[in-house]
């Protein structure tokens, strides 16, 4: 890797932390209905209004050695790892799509994926507002690739169509609807053939992960399915082609 591509990785890194900070935001007040943007950052165990010095990501979690200033209560590990994990995502995203607009909208979008993948993980629910911010950028995908629509059109249904009809015969106790609005929005990015591949990525690794759990920590058979389908779109996004080639081969 030259000088260049590593000043690039740091960049998106460091703004894959940064923008981390706000996928936390979202985490906390999303199921809670609160605003995103009106009200300002504060302790959710006392309330006190935090100081700018408070909100650098990261730092402040290991300047604050991980307690309330005011009330020094415990502060989650959420999240400083949260924080972390958007901004190695990024960098993800950055190695294989360069310095583009694709990369970009990836990027954009893995945010909201693992904003969702931790809010369904705690409450088996997805916000709407997720998947439809999803849907936004996935609309943007397609007027970028005119000359491809039909492959995003495609994918709209491919994977949604299949858990909607499973939905309705399960009476919606086999799918969740918000899984199906999920599929659908992410076969828009990414075409139908890798919104497959994402599909069948998080089939296996949500079988795995949760029968383990299942074995080991006696937890019951139902599942939140977000973070699953989350972790094959982002694989999805970068080793996908590669993955379709080889069967193909």
């Amino acid at each position: 890797m030259d000088i260049v591509n590593l000043i690039f990785c740091i960049i998106f890194g460091l703004y894959g932390v940064i923008i981390g900070s706000f996928v936390n935001v979202l985490i906390l007040r999303l199921p809670l209905r609160e605003s995103v943007t009106l009200q300002r950052s504060h302790c959710m165990s006392c309330g006190h209004v935090l100081s700018w010095y408070e909100l650098f990501p990261l730092f402040s979690y290991l300047f604050l050695r991980g307690k309330c200033r005011h009330c020094k209560a415990h502060i989650s590990i959420q999240y400083p790892i949260v924080e972390a994990a958007n901004g190695i995502l990024y960098v993800g995203i950055f190695l294989v799509y360069g310095l583009s607009f694709e990369a970009i909208l990836y990027c954009l979008s893995v945010s909201a994926l693992l904003a969702l993948s931790v809010i369904d993980w705690r409450t088996q629910e997805i916000p709407l507002g997720n998947n439809l911010f999803i849907l936004i950028l996935r609309l943007i995908r397609i007027v970028t690739d005119l000359s491809n629509w039909s492959q995003y059109v495609i994918g709209l249904f491919a994977v949604s169509g299949f858990l909607l009809l499973l939905w309705l015969l399960t009476k919606g106790k086999g799918i969740g609807d918000g899984d199906i609005k999920l599929m659908a929005a992410t076969g828009l990015l990414l075409g139908w053939q890798l919104n497959i591949v994402a599909f069948l990525l998080g089939c296996i690794i949500g079988s795995v992960v949760h029968l383990t759990r299942m074995a080991i920590k006696k937890v019951g058979r139902q599942l939140a399915f977000g973070p699953y389908l989350s972790m094959g779109v982002y694989i999805a996004m970068i080793w996908g082609e590669q993955l379709v080639s080889w069967y193909l081969k």
